[in-house]
C-alpha cells in the first residue's frame, strides 16, 4: 500500500479538491447557488444570458453590460460552413453527444486566438462556444432529418432562438421563457463528472475547446447527462398512469433504480425539481395534454412510497426527473435531452475552466494526478520475467 489518503472506491464524495467561487450545493438544506445567489431567485427573475455573465465574470451585469452581451453573442451564432460540411457526411444514427463532442475542437480550429491563454482569450472562447453550441445542437437535428439547417434568429433570445431552429417556427412567448428557465437550472452545479472532468484537462494547460469536449463526453453518460433521455424512455416504457404503481413496484422490488429518482449530493428535494415541476405542470396544461404531467407525478408519488417501505429511508426527484417530460412536451427529440443540457452546462463548463486556468486561491496543483493501488499480477518479489514470443506455451 503506497502512502496517502486512501479515498478508493467512493467515486471521490467527499473529497475536496478545489477552491471555487462558482457555485456551492447544499446537499442536506436543498439549496443551489450561483456565483452567491440562490437558483430560486435566478429562475424567477433572470435568463439565461444574464446567468451566463454572472458566471463568467462573478458579477451580475448592468442593463449596457448585458446588452453588449447579449449581442456579441448573437453575433456569433453562426458556424462555419466546413462545420455544416462535416456534418452533413456523418451517419444520420450518429449519437448528438458524439456529434457535439466531434464538432467542439473543429470550432476551436476556426479560433484564431486558439493558442492565446489570456483570461480574457478565454472569455472569448467562453462566448463563442455558448453562442454556438445551440447552432450546431439544432441543424445537426436538421441534417440527419434531411431538412436544411434553419439559421440563427438575429431578434430572438438564447432560448427561444434555439427552438426556433430546431422546429423551424417561432416559438409561443410562455414556452421560450419556460425553456430559458431550464437552461438557468442546468447551467451550473459544482464538481459534479463533467465539471471536473472538463478542470481536470484543463488543468493539463490544454485549451478550452479541448477540456469542453472531454466535459460533452463525460456528460454524455446515462448516470450524468444522459439520465433525463433514460427518464422519457421509462415513461414511455409505463405508457399510461394505470400502469406506474405495478411498474415501480416491481422495478424496486428486483433492486432497480427509477431514473430521475435520488441525487448523488441532495438529501432532499433538488430545489431545481420544484421549479421543473411547476413547469411541466403548466406546461401541460397549455398544450392541453395532461398524460406525462400526470404520469411524472405519479412515478414520484409510488417511488417515495415503494422506497420508504423497501428502504426505510426518503427518495426525492432530481433535476432530470421532470426535466424530461418538459422537454418532450417542447418537442424536443429525446435524444436531444442531453445536448440542450450542453449547450446549458457550457456556460458553467467554462466559467470552471477558466477558474482552474486563473484562479488566485494558493497552493495550486500544476495538474490534477491522483495515484491508483496496484492489484494485478507479480511473479514473485519483482516484475515477470519476460518470455519472448516464441519461447512461450500454447
Amino acid at each position: 500500500m503506497k502512502e496517502g489518503l486512501d479515498v478508493k472506491n467512493i467515486g471521490l464524495r467527499g473529497v475536496r479538491v478545489a477552491d471555487t467561487r462558482i457555485s456551492d450545493v447544499d446537499g442536506e438544506k436543498g439549496i443551489l447557488i450561483y456565483r452567491g445567489f440562490n437558483i430560486i431567485d435566478l429562475a424567477q427573475s433572470s435568463t439565461f444570458e444574464e446567468v451566463s455573465f454572472l458566471l463568467l465574470n462573478d458579477q451580475l451585469p448592468t442593463r449596457e453590460e448585458l446588452k453588449r452581451f447579449q449581442l456579441e453573442l448573437i453575433s456569433e451564432r453562426n458556424i462555419p460552413h466546413a462545420v455544416l460540411e462535416y456534418m452533413k457526411m456523418l451517419p444520420q444514427s450518429a449519437n448528438p453527444m458524439d456529434v457535439l463532442q466531434s464538432v467542439v475542437p473543429i470550432l476551436g480550429s476556426y479560433d484564431i486566438r486558439l493558442n492565446e491563454e489570456t483570461k480574457e482569450a478565454n472569455l472569448r472562447k467562453a462566448l463563442w462556444l455558448i453562442a454556438k453550441l445551440p447552432t450546431v445542437i439544432a441543424a445537426w437535428h436538421r441534417i440527419r432529418e434531411r431538412k436544411k439547417p434553419v439559421p440563427p434568429h438575429p431578434n430572438l433570445p438564447h432560448a427561444g432562438n434555439f427552438l426556433y431552429m430546431l422546429s423551424g417556427s417561432l416559438p409561443d412567448t410562455d414556452t421560450a421563457r419556460d425553456f430559458d428557465i431550464c437552461l438557468i437550472l442546468h447551467a451550473e452545479h459544482s464538481f459534479n463528472a463533467s465539471t471536473f472532468a472538463g478542470r481536470e484537462v484543463a488543468s493539463t494547460h490544454a485549451h478550452l475547446y479541448a477540456a469542453v469536449a472531454a466535459a460533452i463526453g463525460a456528460l454524455s453518460g446515462e448516470l450524468h447527462g444522459g439520465a433525463n433521455s433514460e427518464v422519457m424512455r421509462m415513461l414511455l416504457e409505463i405508457g399510461e398512469v394505470a400502469r406506474v404503481k405495478s411498474w415501480v413496484s416491481e422495478r424496486l422490488q428486483k433492486g432497480g433504480k427509477v431514473m430521475g429518482m435520488g441525487h448523488a449530493v441532495y438529501h432532499t428535494e433538488d430545489p431545481r425539481a420544484t421549479i421543473l415541476r411547476k413547469i411541466c405542470g403548466k406546461l401541460a396544461e397549455r398544450i392541453g395534454d395532461q398524460k406525462w404531467y400526470e404520469m411524472t407525478k405519479e412515478i414520484e408519488a409510488a417511488t417515495k412510497e415503494e422506497f420508504k417501505a423497501l428502504k426505510g429511508k426518503e427518495i426525492y426527484p432530481n433535476v432530470d426527473f421532470y426535466s424530461a417530460s418538459v422537454y418532450h412536451m417542447m418537442g424536443i427529440p429525446i435524444d436531444l435531452f442531453t445536448p440542450v443540457f450542453a449547450l446549458s452546462r457550457i456556460s458553467g463548463w467554462s466559467a470552471h475552466i477558466i477558474e482552474e486556468k486563473f484562479a488566485e486561491a494558493q497552493p495550486k496543483p500544476e495538474l490534477y494526478r491522483p495515484d491508483a493501488d496496484y492489484i494485478g499480477t507479480y511473479c514473485g518479489p519483482q516484475a515477470c520475467e519476460y518470455i519472448p514470443i516464441e519461447e512461450r506455451s500454447t
